[in-house]
């Protein structure tokens, strides 16, 4: 698993140590904007993650608490979800999504575009509120970080 530590007192730093890969904030952002959330849906994502590498961070995001795995109803896999921490990255995600959009002339989601440009505060408390819902609603059902694998 990837081993996070603390270079310095710098809190840019301490984000980067936490959030300093590309691929940790791919899987946040493919359970924040794009519903997915199950192993095989992140491997299935345009930017083409490793299975060992997939596995080690998402293994880093449950134990730091990002992300909370629950079993899938009815079948014998899990899925993960944003935990409470993993929410708070919300803000985040979006301003590097509104500053990747303004640098590369592309949009996430014309949807979603349209309405951070008109009330992004709006788009980012009812983003926060939809995920807060999930993790409340999957919480009970949470496996523990160490009651099975990724």
């Amino acid at each position: 698993m990837k081993k996070i530590k603390k270079r310095s007192a710098c809190p840019i730093s301490f984000s980067l140590d936490f959030l300093g890969d590309k691929w940790t904030l791919l899987i946040v952002r493919d359970i924040l904007l794009n519903n997915k959330n199950t192993f095989g849906e992140f491997f299935q994502s345009a930017e083409g993650i490793a299975t060992n590498v997939l596995t080690d961070r998402l293994k880093m995001l449950e134990t730091e608490g990002f992300i909370m795995k629950y079993p899938v109803p009815g079948k014998a896999r899990v899925a993960y979800c944003l935990a409470e921490r993993g929410i708070a990255l919300i803000p985040i995600i979006m301003e590097m999504a509104i500053w990747g959009m303004s640098e590369n002339n592309t949009e996430i989601k014309k949807e979603l575009t349209a309405a951070l440009k008109n009330d992004k505060e709006a788009v980012l408390s009812g983003l926060a509120k939809k995920h807060l819902a999930i993790y409340e609603q999957r919480k009970e059902s949470r496996i523990e970080p160490d009651q099975a694998n990724v």
